[in-house]
C-alpha cells in the first residue's frame, strides 16, 4: 500500500486580490502563513518518507511547513503546477464573467472542456496531474509521499481517483487553502481516497474560503 498525502497550498495573496492567479507566482499572506503553522502541526507525527512540490512560492512555502519536523529533501515537479490560464491571468473573478462569458460558463458548468485561448485546457491539467502522481506512487511503493499542489490541479487528480474520468470533476468540488486529501494507491497503481479536502486542522478564522467574495464567483474555490 502506497499513501499519498495530496495538499493544496496556503493562502495566496491572489486569493486576497481575488484574481485568477494559475501560473502567476504570488506569495502567501499573513493568513497563509498562520495557516502553515497549523497544517506543520497536523503533519509533525505522520511519517513522511518523501516530500513533492510544484515549483511556484506559494506551494514551496506550504511544502516547507509540512516538512517543518522531517527534514526530508523537497523535490520540485513541475508537473504539479497550476493550470496555465493563458489570457484570464490576473484577471479579477468579478471582471472574468462579462469578459468571456463562454468561457467563464464552461469554468462553471462544464469544467471538463474549460479552455482558455491562450491557456491549458482541463484534460492537459487533468492528463499531466494523473500521469504525475501515479509516477510519484510509482517511485515510493510502499511509503508515505506529501505532494503539494494547487486548488485545480488537486481537483483534476482527484476526479481521476474519484471517478477514473475528468467528466468527474464538476463533483469533486474545491478544497480550502491548506486543504489535505490522502490517496491509497494498490499494488497496481490504482487510487482510491481516504478522505479529500480536509481542513479541520484550521480554525474558522483561519479559512480563506468562508471568508471570501471570490469563492461567489469561483463555486467555493
Amino acid at each position: 500500500m502506497t499513501v499519498i498525502y495530496l495538499i493544496r497550498h496556503a493562502e495566496a495573496m491572489g486569493n486576497v486580490l481575488e484574481i485568477f492567479q494559475g501560473r502567476t507566482d504570488c506569495d502567501i499572506t499573513e493568513k497563509g502563513a498562520a495557516q502553515l503553522d497549523c497544517l506543520a502541526e497536523r503533519f509533525r507525527d505522520i511519517k513522511i518518507d518523501a516530500l513533492y512540490s510544484s515549483p511556484l512560492i506559494r506551494t514551496l512555502k506550504t511544502a516547507e511547513a509540512v516538512n517543518r519536523y522531517h527534514g526530508l529533501p523537497v523535490i520540485k515537479n513541475e508537473a504539479l503546477i497550476e493550470i496555465d490560464g493563458g489570457e484570464w491571468e490576473g484577471e479579477k473573478w468579478a471582471e472574468i464573467e462579462t469578459k468571456y462569458p463562454v468561457i467563464h460558463d464552461n469554468w462553471k458548468n462544464h469544467m471538463e472542456i474549460f479552455a482558455t485561448e491562450k491557456g491549458e485546457s482541463m484534460l492537459t491539467v487533468y492528463e499531466r496531474m494523473k500521469a504525475a502522481v501515479t509516477e510519484i506512487a510509482a517511485s515510493n511503493k510502499g511509503k508515505t509521499v506529501a505532494v503539494v499542489s494547487h486548488g485545480c490541479s488537486v481537483r483534476n487528480f482527484l476526479s481521476y481517483a474519484e471517478s477514473g474520468s475528468i467528466n468527474g470533476i464538476g463533483q469533486v468540488g474545491w478544497s480550502d487553502n491548506t486543504a489535505v486529501s490522502k490517496i491509497i494507491f494498490d499494488d497496481d497503481l490504482n487510487p482510491s481516497i481516504e478522505f479529500k479536502n480536509d481542513s479541520s486542522h484550521l480554525p474558522d478564522e483561519l479559512s480563506t474560503l468562508k471568508f471570501s467574495r471570490w469563492s461567489k464567483y469561483e463555486d467555493d474555490k
